[in-house]
């Protein structure tokens, strides 16, 4: 494995030790990025273990290993209509998760039709939670996402949060700009919150459903994907799960693709990332996993377009409020389990 940073004198080539790990298998390290004249790389999934269960010292040797690449930043992706009225669940949690005595929230709304009437739900759900200042970036044109200004107030914010909407208003209107850069390069680099309900979660990915009714899923092309924003790889997320039937949907995306891992966020439900990799679920509802590494059989490359799909062994968990998932090695976790490696 190898991480390269730019200096003026050209790409040094970092080896970690690994002889202390005799039990970790091969780590495949892909997709490099340039800002401020540092490389970064996205990280494969290609973690393997071993012996289960792994202990949290095991944990820790692989983050020492993957000093480099471990994000700093903390991912919050909710699956929509989370409640703003009364309980607050899921927005107090997420507040919480910045230690700061005063939060600076950046909501950015540029998936919303209704960006000022979406500005003042949340204005009014913050300030029920006392101690934040909250901020609105209207972006709808890609020109204003190169305005220094926002990028300035990006730097200095402690959440960052995506509002509902369309996805795709999220990924063509910021997509390759130096705003989104700038949220990437703060997610790796700092501890900070990037947060993202219903279409601002689902952009979240790599690789990003934005079409396709549920009715007419589990049928060979009815669900459209392309790319998100691409802070988590090899991961699909589907919002609004259960209220909107999308089960058959998040399947056929899963069949399509065994390497990657769906998660369906129900609505007032989310999923804290840490690490990159130890999902938290949080909220009232449930957190559906799909893994599809384990699929023996499909039909999805022998059948038409419009075609019923058949798959075999997709493994499916569902998690509830303090269960977890980890992605590295594809393991359900139990709230002690999930408390043991994650940090306090």
């Amino acid at each position: 494995m190898q991480f390269m940073k730019k200096e003026k004198e050209g790409a040094r080539q970092i080896k970690p030790r690994t002889d202390h790990l005799p039990d970790w298998g091969m780590i495949s390290i892909f997709s490099p990025f340039t800002i401020d004249n540092h490389i970064f790389f996205h990280y494969n999934w290609f973690m393997y273990v071993k012996q289960f269960p792994y202990s949290a010292k095991e944990h820790k040797d692989f983050e020492n290993l993957n000093s480099a690449v471990v994000p700093k930043g903390v991912i919050v992706a909710v699956g929509g209509n989370e409640d703003k009225e009364h309980d607050l669940l899921v927005l107090r949690k997420i507040v919480a998760l910045i230690k700061n005595r005063s939060t600076l929230i950046e909501v950015i709304t540029t998936a919303s039709e209704i960006p000022g009437e979406t500005g003042k739900m949340y204005q009014r759900a913050f300030d029920k939670i006392g101690n934040t200042t909250v901020q609105f970036m209207h972006i709808h044109a890609r020109e204003q996402a190169e305005d220094e200004q926002y990028i300035q107030r990006l730097k200095k914010s402690h959440i960052i949060f995506f509002t509902g909407g369309d996805q795709l208003r999220i990924t063509s209107t910021l997509g390759g700009t130096i705003f989104l850069k700038t949220i990437i390069n703060k997610y790796y680099t700092e501890d900070c919150i990037v947060a993202g309900t219903s279409a601002g979660a689902t952009a979240m990915s790599q690789t990003m459903i934005y079409d396709g009714e549920s009715s007419e899923a589990l049928v060979k092309g009815s669900v459209k994907v392309t790319a998100g924003i691409g802070l988590i790889q090899n991961v699909v997320i589907d919002s609004h799960f259960i209220t909107r039937g999308r089960f058959s949907r998040l399947m056929e995306v899963i069949t399509s693709n065994p390497g990657h891992i769906g998660i369906g966020l129900g609505e007032d439900t989310g999923i804290i990332i840490r690490k990159g990799c130890l999902i938290e679920a949080i909220g009232n509802g449930l957190v559906v996993v799909f893994d599809g590494k384990h699929i023996r059989h499909s039909n999805i490359s022998s059948i038409n377009s419009g075609e019923a799909i058949a798959v075999e062994n997709m493994h499916v968990h569902t998690l509830v409020n303090g269960y977890g998932y980890d992605l590295l090695n594809e393991k359900f976790l139990m709230p002690l389990e999930l408390e043991a490696l994650s940090p306090s």
